[in-house]
């Protein structure tokens, strides 16, 4: 096997000796070959199987040469939009276009179109009829059936259709890329490969599928928002890998079927990816433009786990990685942060060791490893499940060896740790061991709202859970003697908020003594709960409506409420409060969130924060002044 980067040139093949490709590989992002790229990890996978791929990264869309730079393929050109679907990429939640890509080199926004997997597709299949084209990545992903696409505001066919490819490999493709790469190699017809798990594909033949559920049609799904919410539930309730069935789509003529689900990697089997060759870097020609924004969050960080049963509403792992947890062995992850510390620009400090959920290092119970996660019910949500299991030992027992390793100065955990899993762990050794060792002065956390109505929505543990966590996490600091703070992050406008939920959400905070610097408006984005509800205005789960807030004046208002000391949002408090009949909340009482207006301008409620410190943290180079919260009344 070759040493090296993989080709991005004529130039490269030649020095390899390789005259034709196996694959040719177009991604959206810049060529990043470490195991946090989808695409490094489906080449790396590919290549150990004995096939070769090349990378043709960030083509121009608008040259039709620019997918011809390595030639026709062998067996087919692989496509992803790249580690984010590339609308996200490009647009923040109000629709405007974000100022830097920090999957390009030296962060330059443009250098991929919107909708850029069916961009690209529609551009190979231009000059090559009849190669076969797989697409895979978080895009296609999450678009392999009829999706409510936010920013058209409108419900898209199958990506599978719009992009004229054969196949999706859909979620974590290491297995089912390497059985579509077997198939292609053995000589099947891509038409013919209808059988491998984690895919899907199309047909004209509707007496071929078999033992399927047939979803509504696209024309039901398209006019009738209640028969979108009940094909999305049916999904939903499909994702398991040992429960899913097959599902079918409907287009006229032509079927669009989702085979269930590619089984977990096993501990071996997770081992074995992340021990290949990468170089654990950019692509050396981008060193020019500043290389890729991107690494910096992740080349001294290591993955633990995937998959998530957290199970939150607005969240596409479900769809994505799926709610069985797959873990790494110590032995796999402390041999790759022995590698990160001998790296010439290693400080000695590893910036995560996670996930998705840092804190899950295990199925939520013995059952899913052979039956799978409850198609109808949450690990964790409303309540945890009398059969989860929640243990930290093993996540404890990996954090001791890797500080006990030499050159290691500290461990952090950025990934999210999941507060409710950590409360129903009765033995509090973590919570102990996470605030001595592995909190840098604030550790984030994701409540998202404090209403138990939107939380409800959310799929988030009610509100006393987190005031608990609070509690907890304030009392073990001051046991060990230090002084650390919560820092919540919390979403505005999600499907459920009212503005007396908004409202809710800001006396919180006073009394909190706390205004989060940002907020975060709920975005819709595909194949989820919150984004099914955001389009119809039901509750999948229930098919009960729902209050959705969609008109952008309400959404400034919710979001101006959670930093309602802003005093650039007073007009919007005011507008609000006044609104939902909360006038009880603008005067001068210490419950009051603004003062009255005065004649000639308009001043803002509360005084600035009492007994609030700052200091002064570095982050990658960078100072960076934080707020210290959950000091006041906790």
């Amino acid at each position: 096997m070759y040493k090296g980067y993989l080709p991005i040139s004529k130039e490269d093949l030649k020095e390899r000796g390789i005259e034709q490709l196996d694959f040719v590989y177009v991604i959206g992002d810049a060529y990043v070959d470490h195991p946090s790229f989808g695409p490094a990890i489906i080449s790396r996978v590919l290549e150990s199987h004995g096939y070769t791929v090349g990378i043709i990264s960030q083509p121009d869309w608008k040259d039709e040469n620019s997918i011809s730079v390595l030639g026709v393929p062998r067996l087919g050109f692989l496509v992803s939009g790249g580690n984010m679907d590339s609308m996200v990429n490009h647009y923040s939640v109000s629709k405007k276009r974000r100022e830097m890509d920090s999957f390009t080199p030296g962060g330059v926004m443009g250098k991929r179109p919107d909708y850029a997997t069916v961009v690209y597709c529609n551009l190979i299949r231009r000059s090559y009829k009849k190669t076969p084209i797989i697409i895979g990545g978080i895009e296609a992903s999450l678009r392999r059936l009829a999706h409510y696409d936010y920013w058209s505001n409108k419900v898209k066919r199958s990506i599978l259709l719009d992009s004229g490819a054969d196949l999706i490999s859909y979620g974590m493709g290491e297995r089912s890329i390497v059985e579509i790469a077997d198939a292609l190699d053995s000589g099947i017809v891509v038409k013919d490969i209808t059988f491998i798990d984690g895919t899907v594909y199309k047909t004209r033949e509707k007496e071929s599928i078999y033992d399927a559920l047939w979803l509504p049609e696209w024309d039901e799904i398209k006019a009738d928002k209640r028969k979108f919410a009940e094909s999305f539930y049916t999904q939903y309730c499909n994702t398991d890998p040992f429960s899913g069935k097959r599902l079918v789509e409907s287009y006229g003529t032509n079927f669009v079927v989702q085979n269930p689900p590619q089984k977990p990697l096993s501990q071996e089997e997770m081992d074995a990816v992340y021990a290949l060759a990468y170089m654990r870097n950019y692509h050396p020609s981008y060193e020019s433009a500043g290389g890729v924004p991107a690494i910096r969050e992740i080349k001294f960080s290591l993955v633990s786990n995937r998959g998530c049963f957290g199970g939150c509403s607005f969240c596409a792992l479900t769809f994505h990685q799926g709610r069985i947890i797959q873990t790494r062995s110590h032995e796999s992850i402390i041999e790759e942060a022995k590698i990160l510390t001998e790296d010439p620009e290693f400080k000695g400090y590893i910036h995560d060791v996670g996930g998705p959920t840092a804190n899950f290092r295990a199925p939520a119970c013995k059952k899913q490893l052979t039956k799978g996660a409850c198609p109808n019910k949450q690990c964790l949500f409303p309540t945890p499940c009398k059969n989860l299991e929640a243990d930290h030992k093993d996540y404890m027992e990996l954090l001791r060896k890797l500080r006990e390793l030499p050159k290691v100065k500290k461990v952090f955990i950025r990934s999210g740790i999941r507060f409710d899993y950590l409360m129903a762990d009765k033995d509090k050794s973590f919570l102990r061991e996470l605030c001595e060792h592995h909190v840098s002065g604030q550790l984030k956390v994701a409540p998202e709202h404090i209403s138990n109505a939107v939380l409800e929505k959310l799929g988030k543990p009610s509100a006393e859970v987190y005031n608990r966590f609070v509690q907890a996490y304030k009392d073990m600091n001051k046991k060990i003697g230090k002084e650390q703070y919560l820092v919540p992050y919390l979403m505005s406008s999600h499907p459920g908020s009212t503005l007396k939920e908004a409202i809710e959400l800001a006396e919180y905070l006073r009394d909190l003594g706390y205004m989060p610097e940002q907020v975060q408006d709920f975005y819709p984005t595909p194949s989820t709960i919150s984004t099914c509800m955001y389009y119809t205005g039901l509750d999948p789960r229930t098919m009960e409506p729902v209050h959705v807030t969609s008109n952008p004046h309400e959404k400034a208002m919710q979001r101006a409420l959670i930093q309602y000391r802003n005093p650039k949002n007073y007009d919007l408090v005011y507008e609000a409060l006044t609104k939902a009949g909360r006038q009880d909340l603008i005067g001068f009482d210490k419950k009051c969130l603004i003062k009255p207006r005065k004649i000639g301008r308009n001043v803002a409620g509360s005084k600035p924060l009492r007994n609030t410190k700052t200091k002064t943290t570095v982050k990658q180079g960078k100072k960076k002044t934080i707020r210290n919260v959950h000091k006041k009344k906790s």
